[in-house]
């Protein structure tokens, strides 16, 4: 019996110690790959403009990082994020635009993507010059294996979006109506109410810091206080309109 115990025993330590050999060579290592260089159809200015907005602004182009195991390159998707920021804020700005894409090895923005990333997000100030720099961030699922591009600057002027409707030229802006507190004015020489009146924030933005609007009641907008000549107000029939919203225009109803 201790003999026959003796040679399982054997047995047992040489079967795990071909697992074990086994199992070690069967594991996958990363080896690395190799950074993306990032290239665009245009250097140094991207022209853009409301004429041409529809129009192609540039096209970003990039290598595969060749993510690489020991068993060879990966199949894997690669993730990419495309970052555009204001030159100089190293992709650090809470305001930089990142920009997802899957597997592609390039990346094409018309001018109005373009205006819209540099307004909206980057908070560009519209027709004025600026600078800003361009990256790709390549990754092995979300966030694994990150590999950085090179850095591309361009000099751009994002413009300015003509409003729908053409603005007061009188530079100023009252509510009245049925909704506000002070009802419907009545053009009949009654003092300025302030209270009613809109700050001008830039030629196509005007602000009301706050106001009680009754429900089911009804409001227009006048470009001089007391004046009917002229009014904003919606596509809609007198207190027809969408409760929920509606299209603005000059001459609408309430």
């Amino acid at each position: 019996m201790k003999y026959i115990s003796k040679y399982i025993l054997l047995a047992t330590v040489l079967v795990t110690g071909l697992w074990s050999c086994e199992k070690d060579e069967n594991k996958i290592f990363f080896e690395g790959g190799t950074p993306p260089v990032l290239t665009s159809s245009v250097s140094g200015v991207i022209p853009m403009s409301f004429a041409t907005s529809d129009e192609e602004a540039v096209i970003f182009s990039w290598t595969n990082p060749d993510y690489r195991f020991t068993t060879g390159v990966s199949s894997q998707d690669v993730n990419y994020q495309l970052e555009i920021d204001r030159a100089g804020a190293n992709f650090a700005s809470a305001s930089k635009q990142t920009v997802s894409i899957k597997s592609d090895l390039q990346l094409r923005l018309t001018q109005t993507q373009l205006n819209d990333y540099l307004l909206n997000q980057l908070t560009l100030t519209p027709d004025t010059p600026a600078d800003i720099e361009v990256r790709l961030k390549a990754n092995l699922g979300a966030s694994a294996a990150t590999l950085l591009s090179n850095v591309l600057r361009f000099s751009v002027t994002p413009y300015s979006i003509p409003p729908k409707v053409a603005p007061p030229s009188s530079g100023t802006l009252y509510i009245t109506g049925s909704a506000t507190p002070a009802s419907w004015q009545c053009a009949c020489g009654e003092p300025e109410l302030l209270t009613q009146k809109f700050n001008q924030i830039s030629p196509t933005v005007y602000e009301l810091p706050s106001i009680t609007l009754t429900g089911g009641g009804s409001y227009l907008f006048l470009p001089v206080y007391g004046s009917w000549s002229a009014k904003y107000g919606y596509v809609g029939a007198n207190n027809a309109n969408n409760v929920d919203g509606d299209d603005f225009k000059a001459e609408g109803g309430d």
